[in-house]
């Protein structure tokens, strides 16, 4: 490890804390109207950032980061250094502390947060790692395996004070934006479908997978649409299948019905084995509302129609940055302001939370209530937890349902 860190002077993980102040203000709409706190980077310049993970997912983020003046690429960590010190290499990037371990690249850097790239088992230990070094984390989704480490990973935010957004780039569509705010126009809204119809042939893992489309992909529209809507759904039922022809081992298509507070329903309909007018990554949406519906293919400007036929406006783009640049300009954003991003680790747990009772529902035949799959993970986190701190703010809650929400969390700095 010595080896494959600079020769800088070594600095303590806690140095950044020097820059930082801690903030607590009203949490802002869209996220169930917590107070949290968390510690902020008030220092000069950029933002100093340490990846982890140099693969695949990992180049994507590196051009990202490079590209954004307001960050600076410190240090990269990877397992296997060689493919850190070649994915520098391809893009020119120099003195960039490269290692195995985001605390001992944290100390050599004076880093102030993380990304981390990790494939999906290792998002727990390593963000629960940079966390405890004082530092922010901006994680690749999902956020963990399961909602029980998920819910581990919430508590390890409150213990440490420190911010976990969960990057869930789906969000950060500029036409997704504009069909939000058309929808906000439709009165009360009864029904959101969304259509995914895709033809991959990724080879590898993905094809030899169990609930490959549930897991792999439906978490996008599933927080997508708790995003459009500012609610989160009470219930699921979910069948799954393959069809004939597919070339996944496992099934590679399903249908979901969730069932929302206020009597919406949103209903998911997808396939990965499905060649012929395929749909948008994001896949074609209609909201229907009490004043008229709104339509979106997934990489166009919405339209929208009201009663009788009548156009409803379609508010302009803003154009701001989309996907994983959107997703890392609002992590920047939320730990230089305080102000609470939409995928911080508390409210983004229903989303996974979403996929893991799809799957139950799937597997059982039965509807599948939201409230008992976090119920049920939270006694499972309890009793695997292993840090002391993270579980006695897990002991501490009133309830995983009132954590989640606001109501009586015990947030610690």
């Amino acid at each position: 490890m010595g080896q494959d860190v600079a020769p800088r002077a070594k600095r303590s993980c806690a140095a950044p804390l020097r820059n930082r102040r801690l903030l607590q203000r009203p949490q802002l709409p869209g996220s169930h109207g917590k107070l949290s706190t968390f510690t902020t980077v008030s220092a000069v310049g950029p933002l100093r950032l340490i990846q982890v993970g140099a693969g695949g997912m990992g180049q994507a983020w590196l051009d990202t980061i490079t590209a954004n003046p307001d960050v600076e690429l410190v240090g990269l960590v990877d397992l296997n250094t060689d493919t850190a010190h070649a994915a520098l290499a391809a893009r020119g990037l120099q003195d960039i502390v490269v290692g195995t371990s985001v605390g001992e690249v944290a100390a050599a850097t004076g880093a102030h947060a993380v990304v981390n790239v990790t494939v999906p088992v290792a998002h727990h230990p390593v963000n629960v790692e940079a966390l405890f070094a004082g530092l922010p984390v901006l994680c690749e989704k999902p956020a963990a395996p399961t909602v029980a480490q998920a819910l581990s990973l919430a508590a390890s935010a409150e213990a440490s004070g420190q911010l976990l957004m969960i990057s869930q780039s789906r969000r950060y569509f500029n036409s997704l934006t504009q069909l939000k705010a058309v929808a906000g126009e439709l009165g009360d809204i009864g029904v959101i479908t969304t259509e995914f119809f895709k033809a991959p042939h990724f080879g590898g893992f993905r094809e030899e997978m169990d609930h490959v489309l549930l897991l792999d992909m439906a978490i996008h529209p599933f927080d997508a649409v708790r995003h459009l809507t500012g609610q989160d759904p009470v219930s699921v039922y979910c069948e799954e299948f393959n069809p004939s022809w597919s070339w996944f081992q496992a099934d590679a298509a399903a249908t979901a019905i969730f069932e929302f507070a206020g009597g919406l329903r949103y209903v998911y309909s997808g396939s990965w084995c499905a060649d012929g007018a395929e749909t948008s990554w994001n896949g074609s949406w209609r909201v229907n509302g009490a004043r008229g519906t709104a339509l979106w293919d997934g990489d166009n400007a919405p339209t929208a129609e009201g009663i009788e036929g009548a156009a409803l406006e379609v508010p302009a783009s803003d154009g701001g940055p989309e996907e994983i640049a959107g997703s890392l300009a609002e992590f920047v954003a939320a730990v230089r302001s305080g102000e609470v991003p939409d995928g911080e680790i508390h409210s983004n747990v229903h989303s996974l939370a979403m996929v893991e009772a799809a799957v139950q529902s799937a597997g059982t035949g039965q509807r599948v209530r939201i409230d008992d799959v976090i119920t049920a993970a939270y006694a499972q986190a309890l009793d695997v937890e292993k840090n002391v701190d993270v579980l006695a703010v897990l002991a501490g809650w009133e309830s995983p349902l009132a954590a989640l929400s606001g109501a009586g969390r015990d947030v610690r700095a």
